[in-house]
Protein backbone atom coordinates (compact mmCIF):
# COMPACT_ATOMS: atom_id res chain seq x y z
CA UNK A 1 0.00 0.00 0.00
CA UNK A 2 1.14 3.41 -0.81
CA UNK A 3 -0.26 7.01 0.02
CA UNK A 4 -0.65 9.27 -2.86
CA UNK A 5 -2.44 12.49 -2.96
CA UNK A 6 -4.64 11.61 -6.57
CA UNK A 7 -6.55 8.70 -7.55
CA UNK A 8 -8.08 8.12 -11.38
CA UNK A 9 -10.52 5.68 -9.89
CA UNK A 10 -12.34 6.77 -6.42
CA UNK A 11 -13.19 3.58 -3.90
CA UNK A 12 -16.03 1.47 -4.70
CA UNK A 13 -18.88 2.72 -2.81
CA UNK A 14 -18.40 5.68 -5.10
CA UNK A 15 -19.32 3.67 -7.88
CA UNK A 16 -22.25 2.37 -6.24
CA UNK A 17 -23.54 5.66 -5.07
CA UNK A 18 -23.43 7.15 -8.80
CA UNK A 19 -25.50 4.40 -9.81
CA UNK A 20 -28.02 4.38 -6.52
CA UNK A 21 -28.43 8.43 -7.51
CA UNK A 22 -28.93 8.37 -10.77
CA UNK A 23 -32.39 6.29 -10.33
CA UNK A 24 -35.30 8.32 -9.88
CA UNK A 25 -36.63 7.82 -6.18
CA UNK A 26 -33.95 5.35 -4.94
CA UNK A 27 -32.26 6.02 -1.82
CA UNK A 28 -28.58 5.47 -0.61
CA UNK A 29 -27.75 4.22 2.85
CA UNK A 30 -23.48 4.21 3.51
CA UNK A 31 -22.10 2.33 5.80
CA UNK A 32 -19.03 4.13 6.70
CA UNK A 33 -17.49 6.54 9.52
CA UNK A 34 -17.66 10.40 9.10
CA UNK A 35 -15.08 11.32 6.45
CA UNK A 36 -16.55 8.99 3.75
CA UNK A 37 -19.51 10.97 3.24
CA UNK A 38 -18.18 13.43 0.64
CA UNK A 39 -20.06 12.07 -2.32
CA UNK A 40 -23.30 13.93 -1.27
CA UNK A 41 -20.99 17.45 -1.53
CA UNK A 42 -19.00 15.82 -4.65
CA UNK A 43 -22.41 15.65 -6.33
CA UNK A 44 -23.86 18.80 -5.66
CA UNK A 45 -20.42 20.57 -7.01
CA UNK A 46 -19.28 18.45 -9.71
CA UNK A 47 -22.54 18.00 -11.42
CA UNK A 48 -24.31 21.02 -10.61
CA UNK A 49 -27.18 19.13 -9.43
CA UNK A 50 -30.56 21.13 -8.40
CA UNK A 51 -32.13 18.27 -6.11
CA UNK A 52 -30.82 17.32 -2.86
CA UNK A 53 -28.51 14.08 -3.32
CA UNK A 54 -30.27 11.18 -1.73
CA UNK A 55 -27.65 9.45 0.20
CA UNK A 56 -28.24 8.66 4.06
CA UNK A 57 -24.80 7.77 5.94
CA UNK A 58 -25.17 5.29 8.74
CA UNK A 59 -21.98 6.23 10.66
CA UNK A 60 -19.71 4.23 12.30
CA UNK A 61 -18.73 5.50 15.60
CA UNK A 62 -17.34 4.46 18.98
CA UNK A 63 -20.77 3.54 19.79
CA UNK A 64 -21.00 1.51 17.16
CA UNK A 65 -17.85 -0.49 17.58
CA UNK A 66 -18.46 -1.40 20.87
CA UNK A 67 -22.12 -2.75 20.49
CA UNK A 68 -22.45 -2.94 17.01
CA UNK A 69 -23.93 -1.71 14.03
CA UNK A 70 -26.88 -3.35 13.23
CA UNK A 71 -30.17 -1.88 14.86
CA UNK A 72 -28.26 1.80 13.79
CA UNK A 73 -28.26 0.61 9.73
CA UNK A 74 -31.92 -0.98 10.01
CA UNK A 75 -33.10 2.33 12.07
CA UNK A 76 -32.15 3.97 9.42
CA UNK A 77 -33.31 2.22 6.45
CA UNK A 78 -36.66 2.36 8.02
CA UNK A 79 -36.41 5.95 9.28
CA UNK A 80 -35.79 6.48 5.26
CA UNK A 81 -37.98 4.67 4.32
CA UNK A 82 -40.84 6.42 6.11
CA UNK A 83 -39.79 9.96 5.62
CA UNK A 84 -38.59 10.04 1.91
CA UNK A 85 -40.93 6.75 0.61
CA UNK A 86 -38.07 5.44 -2.00
CA UNK A 87 -39.25 2.71 -4.54
CA UNK A 88 -35.98 1.34 -3.53
CA UNK A 89 -32.81 1.44 -0.66
CA UNK A 90 -29.47 0.64 -1.36
CA UNK A 91 -27.29 -0.09 1.59
CA UNK A 92 -23.37 -0.34 0.61
CA UNK A 93 -20.85 -1.41 2.57
CA UNK A 94 -17.25 0.81 2.79
CA UNK A 95 -14.23 -0.52 3.48
CA UNK A 96 -14.13 0.14 7.10
CA UNK A 97 -17.84 -2.16 7.13
CA UNK A 98 -15.59 -5.01 5.45
CA UNK A 99 -13.28 -4.60 8.02
CA UNK A 100 -15.54 -5.02 11.27
CA UNK A 101 -16.63 -7.71 9.09
CA UNK A 102 -20.26 -7.11 9.39
CA UNK A 103 -22.73 -9.05 8.08
CA UNK A 104 -24.65 -6.69 5.67
CA UNK A 105 -26.90 -9.27 3.74
CA UNK A 106 -28.59 -9.80 7.33
CA UNK A 107 -29.33 -6.45 8.20
CA UNK A 108 -31.09 -6.22 4.72
CA UNK A 109 -33.16 -9.06 5.22
CA UNK A 110 -34.23 -7.66 8.82
CA UNK A 111 -35.14 -4.15 7.18
CA UNK A 112 -36.85 -5.19 4.16
CA UNK A 113 -39.43 -7.01 6.85
CA UNK A 114 -40.61 -3.65 8.27
CA UNK A 115 -39.52 -1.42 5.11
CA UNK A 116 -42.37 -1.34 2.42
CA UNK A 117 -39.43 0.19 -0.05
CA UNK A 118 -37.47 -2.93 -1.80
CA UNK A 119 -34.39 -3.18 0.11
CA UNK A 120 -31.17 -4.35 -1.75
CA UNK A 121 -27.51 -4.34 -0.27
CA UNK A 122 -25.12 -3.37 -3.29
CA UNK A 123 -23.05 -6.82 -3.04
CA UNK A 124 -19.10 -5.56 -3.78
CA UNK A 125 -15.86 -6.39 -2.65
CA UNK A 126 -14.19 -2.73 -1.62
CA UNK A 127 -10.88 -4.63 -1.61
CA UNK A 128 -10.84 -5.72 -5.37
CA UNK A 129 -13.02 -3.57 -6.47
CA UNK A 130 -12.65 0.41 -7.73
CA UNK A 131 -15.36 2.64 -8.25
CA UNK A 132 -16.19 2.12 -12.14
CA UNK A 133 -16.07 -1.63 -11.32
CA UNK A 134 -18.57 -1.31 -9.01
CA UNK A 135 -20.51 0.91 -10.50
CA UNK A 136 -20.97 -1.85 -12.97
CA UNK A 137 -21.98 -4.53 -11.14
CA UNK A 138 -24.25 -2.60 -9.29
CA UNK A 139 -26.19 -1.57 -12.25
CA UNK A 140 -26.48 -5.43 -12.78
CA UNK A 141 -27.66 -6.41 -9.40
CA UNK A 142 -30.62 -3.90 -9.72
CA UNK A 143 -31.58 -4.76 -13.05
CA UNK A 144 -31.31 -8.40 -11.72
CA UNK A 145 -33.51 -7.80 -9.07
CA UNK A 146 -36.48 -6.47 -10.81
CA UNK A 147 -36.20 -8.62 -13.59
CA UNK A 148 -36.48 -11.44 -10.92
CA UNK A 149 -38.70 -9.74 -9.19
CA UNK A 150 -41.44 -9.14 -11.86
CA UNK A 151 -40.93 -12.82 -13.56
CA UNK A 152 -42.35 -13.78 -9.75
CA UNK A 153 -45.27 -11.56 -10.14
CA UNK A 154 -45.83 -12.68 -13.57
CA UNK A 155 -45.50 -8.98 -14.78
CA UNK A 156 -42.10 -9.00 -16.46
CA UNK A 157 -42.16 -7.45 -20.38
CA UNK A 158 -40.46 -9.77 -22.69
CA UNK A 159 -42.35 -9.58 -26.05
CA UNK A 160 -40.67 -7.37 -28.75
CA UNK A 161 -42.00 -3.66 -29.59
CA UNK A 162 -43.55 -3.69 -32.88
CA UNK A 163 -41.26 -0.99 -34.39
CA UNK A 164 -37.57 -1.31 -33.92
CA UNK A 165 -36.60 -0.35 -30.01
CA UNK A 166 -33.11 0.69 -27.79
CA UNK A 167 -32.34 0.56 -24.46
CA UNK A 168 -29.01 3.12 -24.01
CA UNK A 169 -27.39 1.14 -21.48
CA UNK A 170 -24.46 3.42 -19.04
CA UNK A 171 -25.51 7.01 -18.67
CA UNK A 172 -24.98 8.02 -14.69
CA UNK A 173 -24.03 11.15 -12.57
CA UNK A 174 -20.99 12.25 -12.12
CA UNK A 175 -19.88 10.53 -15.52
CA UNK A 176 -17.62 12.60 -18.44
CA UNK A 177 -21.06 14.74 -20.31
CA UNK A 178 -22.96 12.01 -20.02
CA UNK A 179 -26.37 13.76 -20.17
CA UNK A 180 -25.06 16.04 -23.38
CA UNK A 181 -23.67 12.57 -24.66
CA UNK A 182 -27.38 10.68 -23.94
CA UNK A 183 -29.65 14.02 -25.57
CA UNK A 184 -27.05 13.54 -28.94
CA UNK A 185 -27.90 9.19 -28.74
CA UNK A 186 -31.75 9.45 -28.38
CA UNK A 187 -31.61 12.26 -31.83
CA UNK A 188 -29.38 9.89 -33.46
CA UNK A 189 -32.15 6.87 -32.26
CA UNK A 190 -34.89 9.10 -33.78
CA UNK A 191 -33.16 9.95 -36.70
CA UNK A 192 -32.89 6.45 -37.32
CA UNK A 193 -35.83 5.64 -36.59
CA UNK A 194 -35.72 3.44 -33.71
CA UNK A 195 -37.52 4.38 -30.36
CA UNK A 196 -35.90 4.93 -26.79
CA UNK A 197 -37.53 1.86 -24.40
CA UNK A 198 -35.28 2.51 -21.54
CA UNK A 199 -32.14 5.02 -20.88
CA UNK A 200 -30.34 3.33 -17.18
CA UNK A 201 -29.44 4.14 -15.04
CA UNK A 202 -29.70 8.08 -14.90
CA UNK A 203 -33.83 9.49 -14.76
CA UNK A 204 -35.04 5.86 -14.80
CA UNK A 205 -37.62 4.22 -12.30
CA UNK A 206 -36.78 1.13 -11.07
CA UNK A 207 -40.13 0.01 -12.53
CA UNK A 208 -38.69 0.40 -15.93
CA UNK A 209 -36.04 -2.42 -15.73
CA UNK A 210 -39.00 -5.14 -15.90
CA UNK A 211 -39.56 -3.53 -19.54
CA UNK A 212 -35.83 -3.82 -20.43
CA UNK A 213 -36.66 -6.96 -22.91
CA UNK A 214 -38.75 -5.65 -25.26
CA UNK A 215 -36.09 -3.72 -26.65
CA UNK A 216 -35.37 -5.21 -29.79
CA UNK A 217 -31.27 -4.48 -28.57
CA UNK A 218 -29.35 -2.77 -26.37
CA UNK A 219 -26.47 0.03 -26.71
CA UNK A 220 -23.67 0.47 -24.31
CA UNK A 221 -21.37 3.55 -25.38
CA UNK A 222 -19.32 3.25 -22.14
CA UNK A 223 -16.51 0.32 -21.41
CA UNK A 224 -16.89 1.12 -17.97
CA UNK A 225 -20.74 1.02 -17.52
CA UNK A 226 -23.09 -1.08 -18.93
CA UNK A 227 -21.14 -4.50 -20.04
CA UNK A 228 -22.21 -7.03 -17.31
CA UNK A 229 -26.10 -5.42 -17.56
CA UNK A 230 -25.58 -6.22 -21.44
CA UNK A 231 -24.23 -9.31 -20.72
CA UNK A 232 -26.88 -10.61 -17.97
CA UNK A 233 -29.70 -9.32 -21.26
CA UNK A 234 -27.81 -11.15 -23.44
CA UNK A 235 -27.97 -14.38 -21.29
CA UNK A 236 -31.56 -14.14 -20.20
CA UNK A 237 -33.06 -13.03 -23.16
CA UNK A 238 -31.03 -13.37 -26.16
CA UNK A 239 -30.69 -9.48 -26.66
CA UNK A 240 -28.29 -7.70 -29.17
CA UNK A 241 -26.07 -5.49 -27.84
CA UNK A 242 -24.24 -2.56 -29.52
CA UNK A 243 -20.61 -1.54 -27.65
CA UNK A 244 -18.88 0.23 -30.21
CA UNK A 245 -18.42 4.14 -28.79
CA UNK A 246 -19.71 6.15 -31.59
CA UNK A 247 -16.74 8.77 -31.12
CA UNK A 248 -15.24 10.37 -34.02
CA UNK A 249 -16.95 9.82 -38.03
CA UNK A 250 -15.73 6.42 -38.29
CA UNK A 251 -16.73 4.82 -35.10
CA UNK A 252 -19.91 6.56 -35.20
CA UNK A 253 -20.89 4.79 -38.89
CA UNK A 254 -19.33 1.46 -37.56
CA UNK A 255 -21.99 1.78 -34.86
CA UNK A 256 -24.78 2.99 -37.04
CA UNK A 257 -23.70 -0.02 -39.55
CA UNK A 258 -23.99 -2.53 -36.55
CA UNK A 259 -27.20 -1.20 -35.32
CA UNK A 260 -28.72 -2.12 -39.13
CA UNK A 261 -27.06 -5.57 -39.13
CA UNK A 262 -29.32 -6.44 -35.73
CA UNK A 263 -32.45 -4.41 -36.91
CA UNK A 264 -32.52 -6.59 -40.34
CA UNK A 265 -31.83 -9.56 -38.45
CA UNK A 266 -34.54 -8.75 -36.50
CA UNK A 267 -37.08 -8.41 -39.34
CA UNK A 268 -36.93 -4.59 -40.18
CA UNK A 269 -35.88 -3.15 -43.56
CA UNK A 270 -33.65 -0.75 -42.81
CA UNK A 271 -30.67 0.86 -44.98
CA UNK A 272 -28.65 3.72 -43.38
CA UNK A 273 -25.74 4.38 -45.83
CA UNK A 274 -27.81 7.38 -47.35
CA UNK A 275 -27.92 8.97 -43.58
CA UNK A 276 -24.13 8.30 -42.91
CA UNK A 277 -22.92 9.84 -45.79
CA UNK A 278 -25.56 12.50 -45.39
CA UNK A 279 -24.66 13.21 -41.88
CA UNK A 280 -20.33 12.93 -42.64
CA UNK A 281 -21.06 15.44 -45.52
CA UNK A 282 -23.36 17.78 -44.82
CA UNK A 283 -23.91 17.76 -40.69
CA UNK A 284 -20.25 16.85 -39.31
CA UNK A 285 -17.30 18.88 -39.91
CA UNK A 286 -14.69 16.81 -38.75
CA UNK A 287 -15.13 15.05 -42.37
CA UNK A 288 -14.45 18.50 -43.88
CA UNK A 289 -11.99 20.16 -41.41
CA UNK A 290 -9.70 16.83 -41.97
CA UNK A 291 -9.05 17.99 -45.37
CA UNK A 292 -8.80 21.56 -44.41
CA UNK A 293 -5.32 23.74 -44.38
CA UNK A 294 -6.46 24.42 -40.75
CA UNK A 295 -5.87 20.48 -40.25
CA UNK A 296 -2.93 20.34 -42.36
CA UNK A 297 -1.09 21.86 -40.01
CA UNK A 298 -1.35 19.49 -36.96
CA UNK A 299 0.23 16.46 -39.45
CA UNK A 300 3.45 15.42 -37.47
CA UNK A 301 2.43 16.60 -34.47
CA UNK A 302 3.15 14.59 -31.30
CA UNK A 303 0.52 13.68 -28.67
CA UNK A 304 -0.17 11.27 -25.65
CA UNK A 305 -3.76 10.75 -24.44
CA UNK A 306 -4.50 9.00 -21.42
CA UNK A 307 -8.29 8.89 -19.68
CA UNK A 308 -10.43 5.96 -19.56
CA UNK A 309 -10.51 3.45 -21.52
CA UNK A 310 -13.44 3.77 -23.75
CA UNK A 311 -12.60 8.00 -24.20
CA UNK A 312 -8.51 6.94 -24.49
CA UNK A 313 -8.80 4.31 -27.17
CA UNK A 314 -11.57 6.59 -29.11
CA UNK A 315 -9.81 10.00 -28.88
CA UNK A 316 -6.40 8.13 -30.23
CA UNK A 317 -8.09 6.83 -33.02
CA UNK A 318 -9.70 10.03 -33.91
CA UNK A 319 -6.31 12.02 -33.73
CA UNK A 320 -4.60 9.42 -35.98
CA UNK A 321 -7.07 7.88 -38.49
CA UNK A 322 -9.05 11.49 -38.72
CA UNK A 323 -6.45 14.23 -37.92
CA UNK A 324 -3.48 12.67 -38.77
CA UNK A 325 -1.70 13.51 -35.65
CA UNK A 326 0.92 11.20 -34.38
CA UNK A 327 0.18 9.74 -31.06
CA UNK A 328 3.20 8.42 -29.22
CA UNK A 329 1.68 7.13 -26.32
CA UNK A 330 -1.50 5.90 -25.69
CA UNK A 331 -2.40 4.59 -21.70
CA UNK A 332 -5.24 3.92 -19.19
CA UNK A 333 -5.96 3.75 -15.78
CA UNK A 334 -8.40 0.89 -16.72
CA UNK A 335 -6.41 -2.32 -15.72
CA UNK A 336 -9.67 -4.43 -15.74
CA UNK A 337 -9.72 -3.61 -19.72
CA UNK A 338 -6.02 -4.00 -20.49
CA UNK A 339 -6.59 -6.46 -23.25
CA UNK A 340 -9.60 -4.76 -25.23
CA UNK A 341 -7.67 -1.36 -24.77
CA UNK A 342 -4.63 -2.92 -26.45
CA UNK A 343 -6.80 -4.62 -29.14
CA UNK A 344 -8.61 -1.40 -29.82
CA UNK A 345 -5.31 1.00 -30.18
CA UNK A 346 -3.16 -1.46 -31.78
CA UNK A 347 -1.71 0.33 -34.31
CA UNK A 348 -2.42 3.84 -33.83
CA UNK A 349 -0.41 5.00 -31.07
CA UNK A 350 3.50 4.14 -31.07
CA UNK A 351 3.20 2.45 -27.60
CA UNK A 352 0.34 1.24 -24.81
CA UNK A 353 1.10 2.48 -21.29
CA UNK A 354 -1.19 0.77 -18.29
CA UNK A 355 -0.79 2.31 -15.13
CA UNK A 356 -2.73 4.04 -12.53
CA UNK A 357 0.75 5.67 -10.95
CA UNK A 358 -0.04 9.54 -11.48
CA UNK A 359 3.91 9.91 -11.14
CA UNK A 360 4.81 7.65 -13.71
CA UNK A 361 2.22 8.91 -16.40
CA UNK A 362 3.61 12.71 -15.48
CA UNK A 363 7.21 11.73 -16.06
CA UNK A 364 6.33 9.70 -19.48
CA UNK A 365 5.02 12.99 -20.22
CA UNK A 366 7.50 15.01 -19.87
CA UNK A 367 10.12 12.62 -21.74
CA UNK A 368 8.11 12.16 -24.66
CA UNK A 369 8.06 16.55 -25.35
CA UNK A 370 4.28 15.80 -27.05
CA UNK A 371 2.31 18.98 -28.46
CA UNK A 372 -0.43 18.48 -26.78
CA UNK A 373 -1.72 16.33 -23.70
CA UNK A 374 -5.31 14.70 -24.57
CA UNK A 375 -6.14 13.29 -20.41
CA UNK A 376 -7.99 13.69 -17.34
CA UNK A 377 -7.56 16.36 -14.86
CA UNK A 378 -4.49 15.45 -13.32
CA UNK A 379 -3.05 15.76 -16.67
CA UNK A 380 -4.28 19.28 -17.22
CA UNK A 381 -2.01 19.77 -13.96
CA UNK A 382 1.01 18.50 -15.36
CA UNK A 383 0.40 20.10 -18.92
CA UNK A 384 0.26 23.35 -16.63
CA UNK A 385 3.69 22.78 -15.29
CA UNK A 386 5.64 21.49 -18.41
CA UNK A 387 3.99 24.25 -20.30
CA UNK A 388 2.19 21.88 -22.79
CA UNK A 389 -1.41 22.83 -23.59
CA UNK A 390 -3.64 19.72 -22.59
CA UNK A 391 -7.64 19.25 -23.41
CA UNK A 392 -9.56 17.08 -20.73
CA UNK A 393 -11.37 14.01 -22.33
CA UNK A 394 -11.96 11.97 -19.71
CA UNK A 395 -12.74 11.47 -16.11
CA UNK A 396 -11.86 12.29 -13.49
CA UNK A 397 -12.90 15.91 -13.74
CA UNK A 398 -12.99 19.31 -12.54
CA UNK A 399 -16.20 21.63 -12.04
CA UNK A 400 -15.45 23.19 -15.02
CA UNK A 401 -15.53 19.88 -17.06
CA UNK A 402 -19.28 19.65 -16.41
CA UNK A 403 -20.36 22.42 -19.36
CA UNK A 404 -23.71 23.97 -19.22
CA UNK A 405 -23.33 24.64 -22.77
CA UNK A 406 -24.28 21.20 -25.27
CA UNK A 407 -21.28 19.62 -25.78
CA UNK A 408 -21.95 15.94 -26.42
CA UNK A 409 -18.57 13.72 -27.41
CA UNK A 410 -20.94 11.00 -29.00
CA UNK A 411 -22.99 11.51 -32.74
CA UNK A 412 -22.07 13.42 -35.21
CA UNK A 413 -22.72 16.86 -32.98
CA UNK A 414 -19.90 15.11 -30.90
CA UNK A 415 -17.65 14.84 -33.64
CA UNK A 416 -17.08 18.34 -34.17
CA UNK A 417 -17.08 19.04 -30.59
CA UNK A 418 -14.22 16.80 -30.36
CA UNK A 419 -12.75 17.76 -33.07
CA UNK A 420 -12.55 21.67 -31.63
CA UNK A 421 -10.98 20.23 -28.51
CA UNK A 422 -7.96 18.63 -30.51
CA UNK A 423 -7.60 21.66 -32.41
CA UNK A 424 -7.94 23.77 -29.65
CA UNK A 425 -5.44 22.04 -27.84
CA UNK A 426 -2.58 22.65 -30.10
CA UNK A 427 -0.45 25.83 -29.90
CA UNK A 428 -0.27 26.52 -33.60
CA UNK A 429 0.84 29.22 -36.28
CA UNK A 430 1.79 32.74 -35.63
CA UNK A 431 1.46 32.23 -31.97
CA UNK A 432 3.95 28.84 -32.32
CA UNK A 433 6.34 30.50 -34.50
CA UNK A 434 6.39 33.24 -31.59
CA UNK A 435 7.27 31.12 -28.90
CA UNK A 436 10.16 29.08 -30.75
CA UNK A 437 11.91 32.52 -31.61
CA UNK A 438 11.87 34.19 -28.33
CA UNK A 439 12.35 31.16 -26.59
CA UNK A 440 8.28 30.23 -24.85
CA UNK A 441 6.61 31.64 -22.01
CA UNK A 442 9.12 33.14 -20.53
CA UNK A 443 7.36 34.75 -18.00
CA UNK A 444 7.10 31.12 -16.15
CA UNK A 445 10.19 29.71 -14.43
CA UNK A 446 11.69 26.61 -15.79
CA UNK A 447 10.48 23.65 -14.22
CA UNK A 448 14.00 22.38 -13.62
CA UNK A 449 12.70 18.96 -10.95
CA UNK A 450 10.95 15.80 -12.50
CA UNK A 451 7.27 15.43 -12.08
CA UNK A 452 7.41 12.82 -10.14
CA UNK A 453 8.70 13.03 -6.19
CA UNK A 454 11.72 10.83 -7.37
CA UNK A 455 13.91 13.35 -8.54
CA UNK A 456 16.64 13.95 -6.70
CA UNK A 457 18.09 16.99 -8.69
CA UNK A 458 18.46 20.83 -8.00
CA UNK A 459 19.27 23.50 -10.01
CA UNK A 460 21.27 26.52 -8.70
CA UNK A 461 20.34 30.22 -10.12
CA UNK A 462 23.18 30.63 -12.22
CA UNK A 463 21.97 26.84 -14.38
CA UNK A 464 18.74 27.99 -14.62
CA UNK A 465 18.87 31.14 -15.87
CA UNK A 466 21.34 29.59 -18.54
CA UNK A 467 18.77 27.28 -19.22
CA UNK A 468 15.80 29.69 -19.90
CA UNK A 469 18.23 31.01 -22.59
CA UNK A 470 17.01 27.82 -24.21
CA UNK A 471 14.72 28.14 -27.08
CA UNK A 472 11.65 26.35 -25.51
CA UNK A 473 10.99 23.69 -28.19
CA UNK A 474 14.49 21.87 -27.17
CA UNK A 475 14.45 22.94 -23.60
CA UNK A 476 12.88 19.97 -22.18
CA UNK A 477 15.75 17.84 -24.22
CA UNK A 478 18.23 19.72 -23.11
CA UNK A 479 17.32 19.73 -19.42
CA UNK A 480 17.23 16.14 -18.97
CA UNK A 481 20.47 15.62 -21.19
CA UNK A 482 21.94 18.11 -18.46
CA UNK A 483 20.31 15.90 -15.60
CA UNK A 484 21.48 12.22 -16.91
CA UNK A 485 24.94 13.67 -17.19
CA UNK A 486 24.87 14.88 -13.52
CA UNK A 487 23.56 11.43 -12.08
CA UNK A 488 25.78 8.99 -14.09
CA UNK A 489 28.29 11.64 -12.26
CA UNK A 490 26.92 11.43 -9.45
CA UNK A 491 26.01 15.19 -8.92
CA UNK A 492 23.33 16.04 -7.00
CA UNK A 493 23.05 19.95 -8.18
CA UNK A 494 23.41 21.30 -11.43
CA UNK A 495 25.77 24.34 -12.04
CA UNK A 496 26.99 25.61 -14.97
CA UNK A 497 29.95 24.39 -14.90
CA UNK A 498 27.88 21.19 -15.12
CA UNK A 499 25.95 22.29 -17.64
CA UNK A 500 28.69 23.14 -19.87
CA UNK A 501 30.47 19.58 -19.30
CA UNK A 502 27.16 17.94 -20.75
CA UNK A 503 26.97 19.99 -23.47
CA UNK A 504 30.60 19.08 -24.52
CA UNK A 505 29.78 15.42 -23.37
CA UNK A 506 27.16 15.31 -26.44
CA UNK A 507 29.13 17.21 -28.68
CA UNK A 508 26.58 20.09 -28.89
Amino acid sequence: MKLAYWMYAAPAHIGTLRVATSFKNVHAIMHAPIGDDYFNVMRSMLSRERDFTPVTTSVVDRHVLSRGSQEKVVDNITRKDAEEHPDLIVLTPTCTSSILQEDLANFVQRASLEAKADVLLADVNHYRFNEMQAADRTLQQIVQFYIEKARKKGNLVTEKTAQPSVNIIGISTLAFHNNHDCTELKKLMGELGITVNAIIPEGANVDELRSLPQAWFNLAPYRELGPMTTDYLAAEFGMPCVDITPMGVVETARCIRKIQTILTAGGADVNYEDFINEQTIHVSQAAWFSRSIDCQNLTGKKAVVYGDATHAAAITKILTREMGIHVVWAGTFCKPDEEWFRKEVEGYCDEVIISDDHGLIGDRIANSEPSAIFGTQMERHVGKRLNIPTGVISAPIHVQNFPIGYKPFLGYEGTNQVVDLIYNSFTLGMEDHLLEIFGGHDTKEVITKGISADSDLGWNKEAQAELNKVPGFVRGKVKRNTEKFARDRGQTTITLEVMYAAKEAVGA
